[in-house]
Parts: structure tokens; sequence; C-alpha cells
């Protein structure tokens, strides 16, 4: 009898482990491609409505002598996407994420700006508490405008960790975004950790399977992957800036919907993979989630 009953302990946890095997996978395809059969479906919550401001922080060392920390290179293929990326087909997709009054995002985005944190202003190893504080200290000392239209973005260089609100732990794990105060107004906010860090994790596209570096666009390595993570963590936050919008069953917002799929691509003058040009520069820029009668990922409409 003890025999039997061990039996089917054993059994039982069996079955346990596939179901749970089972689900951990159902939302990640392979490669960790996530799986996009799911619909994204309206939760009631509110999006952001017309244009929006982006606004970039540059935490850490991003100085021509900060070595793989962080470079002046990087800055610019950043700035220039912030400047190019709005009223573009690619971004006009989040137009189709209205609120309950069919009200949504215009597709047109504004770069408003820049500022370095060069002093480490909450250390080396930040938590969604200190991405808050960050933004909020930048504005009210007045680096920044209030901007009840703004997203602002915080950068770190490579020797930043963040591992508490899940840089470099997985691969493809959804940006940092959400809403903190300043001067008593609700402010957006978003942190993109430094892909110099754990290269594989951040940018699986520029890795080759045997762990060298595959040439990117703008031959900046972290530049070119930030760009896609910027772009990915900017519509999540027009489409769902409280987390009660826009998301599917297993919680994946746009975009964190179509991480590692880049449509059709070309081959740049350096031999890189390349799939829009925008200003005078080439990106590999990660697809979004099309939200039409067909629900796919796509760089267009």
């Amino acid at each position: 009898m003890k025999r039997k009953i061990a039996l089917i302990t054993t059994t039982i946890g069996l079955l346990i482990l596939c179901v749970a095997s089972t689900l951990n996978s159902s939302a990640q395809g392979s490669n960790n491609v996530p799986n996009t059969k799911s619909k994204i479906l309206y939760h009631g919550g509110r999006v952001l409505t017309g244009p929006v401001d982006l606004y970039l922080i540059w935490y850490g060392c991003w100085a021509a002598n900060c070595g793989n920390s962080g470079s002046p290179a990087t800055v610019d293929v950043i700035q220039r996407l912030a400047e190019n990326i709005g009223a573009t087909p690619y971004f006009s997709l989040n137009t189709l994420y209205t609120n309950g009054n069919g009200q949504g995002p215009s597709g047109a985005l504004d770069y408003g700006g820049s500022v370095f944190d060069q002093s480490y202003s909450h250390g080396v190893e930040l938590t969604e508490d200190d991405v808050k504080e960050i933004v909020t200290e930048h504005i009210e000392a007045y680096h920044l405008p209030q901007d009840a239209r703004g997203i602002y973005v915080v950068l770190a260089s490579a020797d930043v960790s963040a591992t508490a609100i899940g840089f470099c732990t997985t691969v493809g794990a959804p940006p940092l975004h959400g809403n903190t105060e300043a001067f008593f107004s609700e402010t957006r906010f978003g942190f993109l950790g430094n892909p110099n860090r754990c290269p594989a994790l951040e940018a699986p596209q520029f890795v080759a399977a045997n762990g060298t570096l595959l040439p990117t666009p703008n031959g900046d390595f972290a530049g070119d992957a930030l760009a896609s993570n910027l772009a990915r963590v900017v519509n999540n936050t027009v489409s769902d800036p409280w987390g009660d919008a826009w998301y599917d069953r297993y919680g994946l917002e746009s975009s964190d919907k179509c991480f590692g799929t880049f449509g059709q691509t070309y081959t740049t003058a350096n031999g890189a993979r390349a799939n829009v040009h925008w200003g005078a520069r080439d990106y590999l820029i990660q697809q979004n989630w099309l939200n039409d009668r067909r629900s796919r990922c796509a760089l267009s409409q």
C-alpha cells in the first residue's frame, strides 16, 4: 500500500511539473519569441491620447573616456532615433490602441531633450524606486520640463546594474515602465539598461550562436540595441501607461508580443541587418503588435 501511494504521489508530481512547464512556456515560443497567437485585449484603462513627447536621462558615464560603459556615439544614435521615430508608419501602429471612448495616440512623437546624470545620483545598483526618483529629481530641479504628455526614459551606462527590475536576468524581459510624481503630477517613466552589460540577454539579434558580436547598422552595439529597446518601451507606455489598458492573457503588452521579430530586413553597407531607415540612419527595430482583425507583428499597417 505504501508503495502504491508513493507511485501515485510521484505520478501526480510529474503531472504537475508537466502542466507547469506547459503554462510557463505557453507565453514564449521557440528561441524566446513570445507566443503571439493570443489576442491583445482592452481592459478599460487609460491610454496616452494625442501626441507625446520623449525625454532622455543618460545615467552614469557617457563621455568619450568611459570606455565600454557608454559613449557619445551611443548617445547620438539614440537621440537621432528620438528625433525621427514620430509620425513614421511604425509609430503610427499605436493609433489603434484606443480607450473606451475611441480616443488613442495620434502617432506623433516629439523629442523633448536630454539630460546627463553623471554623478550616479542613486549609485550603481538601481531599483524601481531609484528610477522613479531619478526622473522626479531631474524634473523638480528644472533640468527637464514637467510635461503632461511626456515620457521620461532613464538609460544607464554599462557599469550600472538593475537586476531588481529584471535587467540582465532573462532574454527578452519586458523593459520597466510606469508612473511616478513630479510637482504632484503624474509622470510616466521608463528604464533601459545598457546591452553591453549582457549582450546575449539584451540584444540577441546582434549576437551569434558562438557569442560573437555581429555587425550592427550604425556600428555601435549599445546604440543599435538600445534603439530597438527604446521603441519597445515607448510603444508599451503609449498603449498601456498605467498597466490597466492593453495586454494579452499572459500580461504581454503590445511590443512584448513581438520581441525578437523584425520582418523583412536588408543589408547595410557594413554588412549588418536593418529594417527601417529613419532620418539619416538605418536601424533594426523589433516589430510592434498590429491591433487589427488579423492581429500580428508588423512594422506598418
